[in-house]
């Protein structure tokens, strides 16, 4: 092969390599935002409380999060979530999540299942029962990853269509609005989406992104766009990252203000 031409391909293989990667750190739908900073220094939880269902505030005496060479890791054995201390309004959010292997409690055997609430409005510890604040969640779940979430008094609505969850015991606090190209479901460990998956294989890191632009939220997975939402009814809060029975392990958690 000529040697112009042996340059030629390979500046062509640079190129789309670096294109790929491009696609693989931001998805294309993401609005100009300020420069991307940490919710997570690597080394502690400083910046966030630990809500436990079984333990209060900040009493994780289980270690049901932990610092692993600058990735957390949750157990699962225990409902609840770290919470950041700060609200965020107008904002891009990035964050990396694999599996691990074990279940617990009611979600043994079951799809592994966590997730990331944001806009939180509500108390951290919400009487009478359940740990889960008023929020929207980014539900992370084998074969339902990018579904929508409303949560005791979240409104929004999907393609026009209004949906809202009960604020009071008794009525339908947990509401669900389904991903984009969403296939059957079965609440099975190791579940995959037989229509459209987009994670990745078990144990591989999984980007994922949202974008809250005052009333309208914007969900991404591993560069797909999966789910959109208007007229949200809470436009700031706090955000959380889930322990929600299954082993799970967070990384790369960064935001940004949108301009």
């Amino acid at each position: 092969m000529p040697a112009i031409l042996m340059r030629t391909l390979g500046l062509l293989i640079v190129a789309t390599a670096v294109s790929s990667l491009g696609i693989a750190q931001q998805a294309s739908g993401i609005p100009p935002h300020s420069k991307l900073v940490r919710l997570f220094d690597g080394k502690d939880f400083s910046g966030f409380d630990i809500l436990l269902q079984s333990k209060g505030l900040n009493n994780d005496t289980d270690k049901v999060f932990q610092v692993e060479k600058g990735v957390i890791h949750v157990s699962g054995d225990d409902f609840g979530g770290i919470v950041t201390k700060n609200e965020y309004e107008n904002y891009y959010l990035r964050a990396e999540f694999k599996w691990g292997e074990k279940t617990y409690q009611d979600r043994v055997g079951k799809a592994r299942d966590s997730g990331i609430l944001y806009n939180i409005t509500g108390p951290l510890l919400a009487p009478p029962k359940g740990v889960w604040p008023r929020s929207f969640e980014f539900q992370i779940l084998e074969g339902g990853t990018g579904d929508i979430w409303l949560i005791k008094g979240a409104s929004l609505k999907v393609k026009g269509q209004l949906i809202t969850s009960d604020e009071q015991v008794g009525g339908k606090q947990h509401v669900k609005s389904p991903r984009f190209g969403e296939g059957p479901w079965q609440n099975v460990v190791g579940y995959r989406d037989p229509v459209g998956e987009v994670e990745k294989p078990h144990g591989e890191w999984n980007l994922l992104e949202l974008v809250v632009n005052h009333d309208h939220a914007t969900y991404y997975v591993n560069g797909k766009l999966v789910n959109e939402a208007t007229d949200l009814n809470a436009t700031k809060g706090k955000i959380l990252f889930q322990t929600e029975g299954a082993e799970v392990f967070f990384r790369n958690l960064k935001i940004a203000s949108l301009k």
